[in-house]
């Protein structure tokens, strides 16, 4: 069906493949660029496949290096994994745990 909206695909759930894989360790390496204790960082896979689901984890003193001001940082890494997503058709998106 041509046009079909996205919500229409099945939503079962999927095991994490190897592009799942890339893109966490996509953010993995934009966030420990970012922040002042690189070894805290953690990224899990919380939704795997088109429409998937990444959350962030870092050093309660580093969430302020990973959101930024007025969240500009956040809304940079969330753009830069879309657009990687993109290339392989696919949406991801990402959380970041307080």
């Amino acid at each position: 069906m041509i046009g079909a909206p996205r919500e229409s695909r099945s939503r079962e759930p999927r095991e994490p493949d190897e592009h799942d894989e890339k893109l966490r360790q996509l953010v993995v390496y934009m966030a420990r660029g970012l922040v002042d204790h690189p070894d805290d960082v953690s990224v899990e896979i919380l939704a795997a496949g088109d429409g998937g689901e990444l959350e962030l984890r870092t050093h309660p003193d580093d969430m302020g290096h990973v959101i930024g001001k007025q969240g500009c940082t956040a809304r940079s890494l969330r753009l830069a994994l879309g657009a990687a997503a993109g290339r392989i058709d696919r949406r991801m998106g990402l959380e970041i745990e307080d």
